[in-house]
């Protein structure tokens, strides 16, 4: 073994992610210590066989350690649950200390909060052994902003508020708050409003652990103040500052949303280039002054914790500046100069501090990138010397490729998309940003300090700079059609891609180094005569080329020839977000939530600066996790906010082919914006009116129930929308669907009059243009108007879903999309009644999560989030 470490390293991850695989067991640590102690024992004794029965025994050691871990993170409050039923949502009272920095958005205020103790309102009170807490501080006046960052890391606090678990994922593959807690050893939230619901007491100044924390944080408040003084513009000031300290709470999302498209967001994360940048300033630096060799080298040591601290102490910043320490120890030392050993010590330390960074994708890419970059950038370059001769040019396209192509099932792993021109982006920008924004930025900050003039002057400088470097971006986000879409891959096709890759990488330095053809495999077989199969390496590698492309294709689309359709009634809160898949890959989305907020005049100090929005954090995220690539139907049925608010975003990052309204206008800025992205995108806009059944593939159809007009010419506002909600039925492979909107009493008596009055082959299947079969089953044209599905109307208010209504579409399921614990009311008991007494199984989103409904053979198959967890 040429490198123990390394391979060391892989073994021990891979116990991780056994144990991963794998629930917990009872006595894990019990099986980890025993086969440490067998490890030990084979080297001391120098037992035959010990190297491979030492790789099978470090994969076990790996795997108790993990479990073990595991085990012990739980709640402190976890006997106290069981004791008290109601302790999720009871009013307590905490002690304990600050164990992170205050931070103030708009009216809220955040921190973790270690308990020391807990008090209910009839003052039973419970030791407790340190349990971290998330709060929530809602402030009641803006004077309190000022009040509460003066709360320090380490002060005593005595707190009450409501106590709750944190909410599950609600949807299949949605964000998991309370896992991503539990990843960071928090388990409960409390809510709590005003300051006058806290009494805090400043720490005593002394030396400890807390203490360099609490300086660390002053000093990051203290640069991010000077840093808005120095840089010319707000937008400018929390690049910078995301750049150079990692201090990201004032970075412009639509800004940061950019970077992530073009696949420029390791510019704003610290990491290795960052510290690669410091390094060379601070040697630079000391050189003027004369000090030796050691001694530069020795104060560059003492340098990396602090800035890593610094710089926020992220995963990829604690990989970079520890492999940083080591490499330059080893230069000090003159020993050990393998950067590979260096990686996987670094790895390996972090791994043992914390199990759960193998789950950071912070750490996963910041090691898989540099591994690459260790291993590939000086190969690649030489099989890149023939067509680019250049020396520089071909370090940055070798650089840029291994970066790219490592990187890249992980990013769409977790982001779900991927620039086809991120390569550009990258191999323009990073030099410029690496080589002269980050290093005038350190300039600038530090002259700053010693006179603000010169500092703001550089400062200003960079503004343009930057000004540019925005200017280039924006361009390149322009360009739509190279955004691309992926779905979730699975561990297996990341896996396979990766072989993949080595194998094309071996087959092409074959090819290249080749002196003259020769046979890469060959076989003989005899049966009366000699016969050869012969295979050469550039036979081998367009194989392996030919195979790499085919799995790119099934990882962009791996449903495409999957010939059921669905139905996932997505859980938004109360709102309504359908999205349907018809049997040949064609998506729907009916409705896209929204939030509703209540403003009022001068309340402006309120405002978030980057507020939670259905869309943009919840919406578009499932659609991209499920490989929509594009919607070929976007359905509004009406413009209140919590069917239209989420909307915004999915117009902006998601293709559409073709957009249906109810012919309506509501007067607000939301729909005034809505409709200017689409019509700025070309998106065609249709009011929905009465027509012929619309065909989107061979076994789906839908049809347009409501308003009770033939398609208008003229569109007109409206601002009471429910009444005016488009109601549409779907067929789709032999099922019958009802999608209602928010309509109304009224609406659903126009609509029984209507149907009632028309002649019985409204339900009959459309003939195809040719003439033949066009596809659809029978049984969804013979059973009268009974449906299978029925999306309950206003979110099950009393409003709505009338006796004559379900009496006349005699649904066998209902789905109600309401929120949880809403402050209407929703759903109301009589329609839940009215509904079971008709014999329809009924779904909530406000108790079952998403509901998602698949056809096939045997009829509608469901599923729901929360009853799947």
């Amino acid at each position: 073994m040429n490198r123990p470490v390394v391979l060391g390293c892989c073994l021990w991850i891979t116990g991780y992610v056994l144990a991963m695989a794998v629930p917990n067991q009872d006595g894990s640590w019990l099986i980890g210590a025993g086969l440490l102690a067998a490890l030990i024992s084979l080297h001391v004794l120098r037992l035959p066989g010990r190297q491979p029965l030492s790789l099978v025994l470090l994969v076990g050691i790996a795997f108790g350690y993990y479990q073990w871990n595991d085990q012990r993170n739980v709640s402190a409050l976890l006997s106290l649950a069981q004791q008290q039923a109601n302790l999720d949502g009871s009013e307590v009272t905490l002690h304990g200390r600050f164990t992170s920095p205050v931070s103030v958005d708009g009216d809220r205020a955040s921190f973790t909060l270690e308990a020391t103790s807990l008090r209910f309102q009839d003052d039973t009170a419970f030791p407790l052994r340190g349990e971290s807490v998330q709060v929530t501080l809602r402030l009641a006046e803006q004077a309190q902003q000022g009040v509460v960052a003066g709360w320090r890391r380490g002060d005593a606090v005595t707190l009450g508020g409501v106590l709750r678990s944190p909410a599950p994922a609600r949807n299949f593959g949605g964000f998991d708050y309370r896992r991503y807690l539990r990843l960071h050893h928090t388990h409960w939230l409390l809510t709590a409003s005003g300051v006058d619901q806290a009494l805090v007491q400043p720490a005593a100044a002394r030396i400890s652990a807390t203490g360099l924390l609490r300086w660390n944080d002053a000093l990051r408040a203290a640069l991010s103040a000077r840093m808005d003084r120095i840089f010319p513009a707000a937008e400018q000031a929390g690049f910078m500052k995301s750049m150079l300290i990692g201090y990201t709470d004032d970075l412009d999302p639509n800004r940061f949303q950019q970077f992530s498209e073009l696949g420029l967001t390791h510019i704003l994360a610290i990491s290795g280039l960052n510290v690669a940048v410091f390094l060379g300033a601070v040697i630079w630096l000391l050189r003027r002054f004369k000090l030796t060799r050691e001694t530069i080298l020795l104060v560059c040591i003492w340098l990396l914790p602090c800035y890593i601290l610094v710089t926020g102490a992220s995963p990829s910043i604690v990989r970079a500046g520890l492999m940083s320490m080591i490499a330059l120890i080893a230069a000090r030392k003159g020993f050990m100069k393998d950067v590979l050993h260096i990686m996987a010590i670094v790895a390996w330390a972090m791994l043992l501090w914390n199990p759960y960074y193998v789950l950071d994708v912070s750490f996963q890419l910041s090691f898989l990138v540099t591994l690459g970059l260790i291993v590939g950038v000086q190969r690649t370059g030489k099989l890149l010397e023939p067509w680019i001769p250049h020396t520089l040019l071909r370090n940055t396209a070798a650089i840029t490729l291994v970066s790219q192509l490592i990187s890249f099932p992980v990013s769409i792993y977790y982001f779900n998309q991927f620039s086809l021109i991120s390569w550009a982006a990258n191999a323009v920008l990073v030099p410029i940003i690496s080589m002269v924004v980050f290093p005038a930025g350190l300039a600038a900050l530090l002259i700053g300090f010693l006179y603000m003039p010169a500092g703001k002057a550089i400062g200003t400088g960079i503004g343009w700079l930057n000004q540019g470097i925005f200017r280039v971006t924006d361009w390149l986000q322009s360009f739509q059609t190279y955004k691309t879409i992926w779905p979730t891959p699975s561990l297996t096709w990341m896996a396979a891609y990766y072989l993949c890759m080595l194998a094309i990488y071996a087959l092409w330095r074959s090819v290249a180094t080749a002196g003259e053809p020769r046979p890469l495999l060959t076989y003989d077989k005899r049966r009366g005569k000699r016969r050869s199969f012969r295979v050469s390496p550039l036979t081998a590698l367009l194989l392996s080329l030919s195979t790499f492309a085919l799995l790119l294709w099934i990882g962009y689309s791996p449903d495409r020839f999957h010939r059921k359709g669905s139905v996932q009634f997505l859980d938004v809160g109360q709102g309504d977000a359908i999205l349907i898949r018809t049997p040949y890959n064609k998506h729907l989305l009916i409705d896209g939530g929204g939030t509703v907020t209540f403003g009022k005049p001068g309340e402006a100090w309120k405002l978030r600066k980057d507020p939670y929005e259905v869309g943009a954090k919840l919406l578009v995220p499932l659609l991209k996790k499920r490989g929509v690539h594009q919607l070929d139907f976007l359905v509004l049925t009406h413009e209140d906010a919590d069917h239209s608010g989420g909307l915004q975003a999915v117009a902006e990052q998601i293709p559409i082919k073709q957009f249906l309204f109810n012919g309506t206008l509501k007067s607000s800025p939301g729909i005034a914006k809505l409709f200017g992205t689409l019509l700025a995108k070309h998106v065609p806009l249709l009011p929905a009116g009465l027509g012929d059944w619309l065909v989107i593939d061979p076994q789906t159809r839908i049809k347009i129930l409501y308003p009770l007009q033939t398609m208008p010419t003229e569109v007109s506002l409206a601002s009471e929308q429910n009444a005016l909600s488009v109601v549409l039925l779907l067929e789709m492979q032999g099922t019958r669907w009802l999608f209602t909107g928010d309509m109304e009493k009224a609406s659903e008596a126009e609509v029984l009059s209507y149907l009632r009055d028309q002649p019985a082959d409204i339900w009959g299947s459309p003939s195809s243009p040719d003439g033949r079969d066009d596809g659809f089953s029978s049984s969804s044209t013979t059973t009268g108007r009974k449906i299978d599905v029925l999306k309950v109307a206003h979110h099950g208010s009393k409003t709505s879903t009338t006796p004559e209504w379900v009496t006349f579409w005699q649904p066998a399921a209902a789905v109600i999309s309401v929120g949880e614990k809403n402050v209407y009311g929703h759903p109301s008991p009589d329609v839940v009644g009215r509904l079971e007494d008709g014999g329809a199984q009924v779904f909530r989103t406000d108790r079952s999560g998403e509901i998602q409904m698949e056809i096939d053979v045997q009829g509608i198959k469901s599923r729901t989030k929360l009853e799947a967890n």
